[in-house]
């Protein structure tokens, strides 16, 4: 049978790929940038056949005229390259795509499919720093942590153990790394109920949403202008309490919290930890390894690396 040989956790923004030069704190920078890489030889250590990497939607791919909770990528995967990350068709392994989709479905768990999806950097910001020069094909996971309602925590837990088992029922002995893209603490510039937005800048972003299926990029522009003109917002005491949750293997106790939870204690960013969630669940919440940890207001986000293996003990 097929199994899962490792899980990762790593933080992305974009802004590590275009505003290097403006970091105040390299130290810290250069310390997340050295957890990337770590992570990266522990992924071509467990030599994966294949890896389903879990990430967030951001409006590039799917849009407001329709988010599913989880949509699985079943066949091409192209991703947008907007800021440096990866442009273009993606390697990918349809077949065990579908198979894992079929698995998934049957055993209770209704996950949308695209047969042509197109990714973002919730992805493809793995696949550059934590997949780099590995040539694997990948399996995205979106998970929409950003178009109210949001999946329940719980129920991403419930995802992320239905993919372990779909992943275990397939034969031919693959061997399959779970990576999360996305949190830790952080607040963007967006409204946290696309319904209600608050100001000019909330209000050309749900527009953005809804309407930049195929003309994404006509949107950018501005789009980023408002990002890096955020303040930052980080929890850095929360982000710690996680990791350090995670390397007991004691993660499921954030199951409980509320969208509204969350987002009090980290940002309406830290909504994408339900990504970490579903891999810490595909490894069975095995404890886990901190490779790195770096608050970084330059990049808006409280940056964390961490590495889950299967054979672990509790």
């Amino acid at each position: 049978m097929a199994e899962i040989v490792l899980g990762v956790g790593a933080s992305h923004s974009t802004l590590m790929n275009t505003h290097w030069e403006q970091v105040i704190h390299r130290d810290r920078a250069e310390r997340f940038r050295d957890g990337l890489r770590s992570a990266r030889d522990a992924v071509a250590a467990s030599r994966p056949d294949v890896a389903i990497v879990i990430g967030s939607n951001h409006f590039r791919g799917l849009w407001l005229d329709l988010i599913p909770s989880f949509t699985l990528g079943v066949g091409e995967v192209i991703s947008s390259g907007e800021a440096g990350t990866p442009s273009g068709p993606q390697p990918t392994d349809p077949a065990f795509a579908q198979s894992v989709a079929r698995f998934l479905v049957e055993g209770g768990t209704e996950v949308a499919i695209s047969a042509r999806l197109q990714i973002d950097h919730g992805q493809s910001h793995a696949v550059q720093y934590v997949l780099r020069d590995l040539d694997l094909p990948v399996v995205p996971l979106v998970v929409n942590a950003f178009a109210a309602p949001l999946p329940l925590m719980s129920r991403c837990v419930e995802v992320g153990r239905n993919l372990a088992a779909a992943v275990a029922a397939l034969p031919g002995g693959l061997r399959v790394a779970v990576i999360a893209s996305g949190g830790l603490s952080h607040r963007l510039p967006w409204p946290s109920r696309w319904q209600e937005p608050g100001n000019e800048d909330e209000r050309f972003l749900v527009q953005s949403w809804l309407n930049g299926r195929g003309d994404w990029e006509r949107y950018d522009a501005r789009r980023r202008e408002i990002t890096t003109a955020a303040r930052p917002a980080l929890s850095p005491d929360f982000d710690r309490g996680f990791l350090a949750a995670l390397e007991r293997g004691d993660l499921q106790r954030y199951a409980e919290m509320s969208t509204e939870d969350i987002e009090a204690a980290a940002g309406n960013g830290g909504q994408e930890l339900r990504n970490w969630l579903m891999m810490a669940a595909a490894l069975d919440f095995r404890p886990g390894r901190t490779l790195a940890y770096a608050p970084m207001p330059e990049w808006l986000t409280g940056m964390g690396v961490a590495v889950i293996e299967p054979g672990t003990a509790r």
